[in-house]
C-alpha cells in the first residue's frame, strides 16, 4: 500500500474518532485569524480593493501552504517513511472537516428542542444569514443546507487535492476556501474578496460535480436517483454560484426534502420535514464521503501497483 492512500484512511479515522480541536492553535483558526487581520475594507482605499485582494489571496495561500510543502519535500525528498507516516495523517485531517458538520447539525436540533432561541443561536454558526425571524423548520433548513454545501468544500474538494497534489493541494485549497468563506459576500467585503470567491469556484468546481455523481450514486442505491437527478434539473440553479446548488438540489431530491432561505431559494419538494428526515441528509453526506475513500483508495492500491513507488508524483491519481 502506498503511504498516500495510509495517510488517506488514517486522517479519515482520525477525523472520525476525534473531530476538531477547540483550540485557536489549530491551523484554520490560525489562519482564519490572518485573514481576518488583512480582510478588513476600512483599511483600504476603496479603488484598491480588487488589487488587495488578488494580493493577499497569493500571500496567504503561500503562507498556509509552506508548512505542508517543506514537510511533503522532506520526506520524499530523504524517503523518510515513518515520519510520512506519523504526521501526514494530522496535517491531513487540518484540511477538511467531516465529523464536526454533523456535531453542528446536532447541535442546532438539541438546541430546537431545547427552546427555540438555543436552536437558533446553534445555526448562526454555521451560516451567515440572519435567524432571528427564522422558524424551527427554516433553522433546520439553514443547519442542513451547510451540511450539504459543505460536502464539497469540507469534505470532497480537499481530499481532491490532496489525491492530486499531495499535502500542499490539499491545504492549497484550505486556504482558498476559507478566504471565500469570509470574504466572499455581496457587502462592503465584496470587492475585497471577488477574487477569493472567483478562486473557490474555480477550485471546488470538478469536486462539487464528483460529489453531484456520488450522491447519485447513494440515492440510486436507495430508489430515490430519479427523484434526484429531476431535482437537480430543477432546481440546482436556484441557489447563486457554480457549485453550491448541486450537492443542495440532490439531497434534497433524494431525502424529499425543501432547503427554504428566505427571500433567497426553496430547493426540493417539501415531502418530508427536516425534523423526520435531518438523518437523510447526514447520511447521504457520510455515503458520498464513503465511496470517494474507497475510490480514492483504490486508484492508490492500482498506482502502488503498476509503479511500486510509496511515493508517487501525483499522490493517489
Amino acid at each position: 500500500m502506498p503511504l498516500s492512500g495510509t495517510i488517506l484512511v488514517a486522517a479519515l479515522l482520525i477525523d472520525r474518532c476525534i473531530g476538531d480541536p477547540h483550540t485557536p492553535y489549530h491551523p484554520v483558526a490560525l489562519l482564519g485569524r490572518f485573514i481576518g487581520w488583512w480582510g478588513r475594507p476600512s483599511e483600504y482605499r476603496r479603488s484598491f480593493h480588487r488589487i488587495a485582494g488578488c494580493i493577499f489571496w497569493l500571500l496567504t495561500v503561500i503562507l498556509f501552504m509552506l508548512p505542508f510543502l517543506l514537510f511533503d519535500q522532506l520526506v520524499r525528498g530523504y524517503e523518510i517513511w515513518w515520519l510520512y507516516l506519523l504526521a501526514a495523517p494530522f496535517l491531513l485531517k487540518s484540511t477538511f472537516a467531516w465529523r464536526s458538520l454533523e456535531e453542528h447539525a446536532f447541535s442546532v436540533e438539541e438546541g430546537l428542542r431545547a427552546d427555540p432561541d438555543a436552536g437558533r443561536s446553534a445555526v448562526s454558526m454555521m451560516v451567515s444569514r440572519k435567524t432571528a425571524t427564522l422558524t424551527d423548520e427554516q433553522v433546520r433548513s439553514a443547519a442542513y443546507e451547510s451540511v450539504a454545501e459543505n460536502l464539497v468544500d469540507s469534505i470532497i474538494a480537499p481530499l481532491f487535492w490532496f489525491a492530486v497534489l499531495g499535502l500542499p493541494g490539499a491545504a492549497m485549497y484550505r486556504a482558498a476556501n476559507t478566504m471565500d468563506a469570509m470574504l466572499g459576500y455581496r457587502d462592503e467585503r465584496e470587492a475585497l474578496g471577488w477574487f477569493s470567491a472567483r478562486a473557490d469556484d474555480v477550485l471546488s468546481y470538478i469536486p462539487a460535480r464528483i460529489a453531484g455523481c456520488l450522491l447519485l450514486v447513494w440515492f440510486a442505491l436507495r430508489g430515490r436517483g430519479r427523484t434526484a437527478l429531476s431535482i437537480l434539473r430543477r432546481d440546482a440553479k436556484k441557489r447563486p454560484g457554480f457549485n453550491g446548488g448541486i450537492p443542495m438540489a440532490l439531497i434534497a431530491g433524494g431525502c424529499g426534502i425543501v432547503f427554504d432561505k428566505p427571500d433567497g431559494y426553496r430547493i426540493g419538494d417539501s415531502l418530508h420535514s427536516l425534523g423526520e428526515r435531518g438523518r437523510c441528509v447526514i447520511a447521504a453526506v457520510r455515503g458520498a464521503t464513503l465511496i470517494f475513500s474507497l475510490l480514492l483508495l483504490l486508484l492508490s492500491l492500482s498506482s502502488f501497483l503498476l509503479s511500486g513507488d510509496i511515493f508517487p508524483l501525483f499522490p493517489l491519481l
